[in-house]
């Protein structure tokens, strides 16, 4: 029995499946060299940064300069444009100055005085127009009202004759008020006058006046003063305190005593009336006649609740506590 002959077409067949295998590994083979060969680029750490472009350099920079006249990458020794031989020399700084040129400057578009009121000298007989670019004109701020400069003072005006623009004439009412206060005023400096003469009867005297005399009263003062032992000696202030017999009752009429610079008056008068045990009732009572007060000596003054003894009193000075005296007026000088 005769063997079938072999079908030609069939060799071709085996053929042609032979070479798609081949291509198809061969073309696996070249991605996959073509991956390993990108990804060992990008590891590459000399890759990063980049080449000067100028002529016979060529060097790897890590942090390149890029010219902005030509827009070219450059090293270090070549950024400049005269270093590189810039082809284009000296165009950024033309695209700066035109720039700045284009831009609008501050007053364009604008007047020194959106409006000019012009109007006569507000001073009676002058005929001068004031309010223009030669003559501006000033403004009287007691009057209200605007002259030329030759009668811009308030001696050359008249201002105080002259009732100011705007301001509201005072009525019948608003007179007595002005009155009563200036009696008030009247009845406060009596008030004052009647205190400084009681004041000078029953109040003590001021320390030796002398610089040599205080500095040894203050040193004996030293000596004898009680006061907080943890209180530093260079914030002391070492005080002659006294209650006035007549309107503070004590059971210890007078003492030496230091405080602290940073306290107030109202914390010190706390502190010399349990110290003198003298009743004090400020934070109980409103009514000033039960109310205690501070009495300088040596400045002739009551002192506020809320001055600072460093401020106020010095090493050696005497305050009195008084009762019922009212709202600290200067006894001296009113």
């Amino acid at each position: 029995m005769a063997s079938p002959s072999p079908n030609p077409d069939d060799n071709r067949n085996t053929n042609k499946s032979s070479e798609t295998s081949y291509v198809n590994m061969s073309s696996s083979a070249v991605a996959t060299n073509t991956t390993t060969e990108s990804s060992s680029a990008n590891d590459d750490a000399t890759l990063i940064g980049k080449h000067c472009e100028y002529s016979y350099c060529n060097q790897l920079d890590f942090l390149p300069f890029f010219c902005q006249s030509c827009r070219g990458t450059f090293c270090l020794d070549h950024r400049t444009e005269n270093a590189h031989q810039c082809a284009q020399e000296g165009a950024w700084a033309a695209r700066q100055r035109e720039a700045q040129l284009a831009k609008r400057s501050a007053g364009e578009g604008k007047r020194m005085r959106d409006f000019v009121s012009q109007k006569p000298c507000a001073d009676e007989g002058c005929k001068t127009i004031v309010g223009t670019s030669l003559v501006p004109g000033v403004h009287c701020a007691s009057c209200n009202r605007d002259y030329c400069l030759k009668h811009r003072l308030k001696e050359d005006h008249d201002c105080k004759s002259k009732i100011p623009i705007g301001a509201r004439v005072p009525s019948e009412g608003g007179k007595a008020i002005v009155d009563g206060a200036k009696s008030a005023l009247e009845r406060l400096k009596l008030w004052g006058a009647a205190k400084r003469e009681t004041m000078h009867r029953s109040l003590p005297k001021p320390k030796p006046s002398t610089a040599s005399a205080r500095i040894v009263a203050v040193n004996a003062l030293k000596k004898t003063a009680k006061g907080d032992d943890k209180l530093p000696p260079e914030k002391r202030v070492y005080l002659h305190v006294e209650a006035e017999a007549e309107t503070a009752k004590a059971k210890f009429p007078k003492g030496e005593f230091f405080y602290s610079k940073e306290w107030v008056v109202g914390r010190m008068l706390d502190a010399a009336a349990r110290s003198l045990q003298v009743q004090n009732v400020n934070n109980q009572s409103a009514n000033e006649e039960d109310r205690l007060r501070v009495f300088h000596v040596e400045g002739g003054r009551m002192l506020e609740f809320n001055e600072k003894i460093g401020s106020s009193l010095v090493s050696g000075n005497t305050v009195v506590l008084l009762r019922g005296v009212g709202p600290p007026p200067d006894l001296i000088e009113l």
